[in-house]
């Protein structure tokens, strides 16, 4: 199997993903750390592929999402985004119905209280 297909496998099988620097018990960037950190306090069960461990998978997953940066986040097989459309979307709430509208369990009130805390 070509990276491309392993990514495409892992995304398809998996309702959420995130491709990021490290894993996420122990990210091994800023960015990656914030949106694993999201996931973790939202209670969302989340598969996680360390990119800095293969780099056919690093350089593949920015082909496969035509998106330069990670990390990248998947619900249900749809590119997301990365670190900032990610912090927009559980802001807004957008992430809390994106969610919802995928049949995927997380913690409704951790996601109020990120939004408190990020008021004003």
């Amino acid at each position: 199997m070509t990276a491309l297909d392993t990514i495409k496998d892992t995304v398809t099988k998996n309702d959420v993903v995130l491709f990021m620097k490290g894993s996420k018990m122990m990210p091994q960037c800023g960015f990656s750390s914030k949106v694993a950190g999201i996931l973790n306090y939202l209670g969302v069960e989340y598969t996680d592929v360390n990119v800095l461990a293969d780099a056919e998978i690093r350089q593949g997953i920015k082909e496969f999402s035509d998106w330069p940066t990670i990390p990248q986040l998947y619900v249900k097989g749809e590119f997301i985004g990365g670190c900032d459309i990610a912090i927009e979307m559980t802001l807004s709430g957008e992430l809390d119905t994106l969610l919802e509208t995928n049949g995927v369990a997380f913690d409704k009130a951790a996601a109020d209280k990120i939004r408190e805390a990020n008021a004003g």
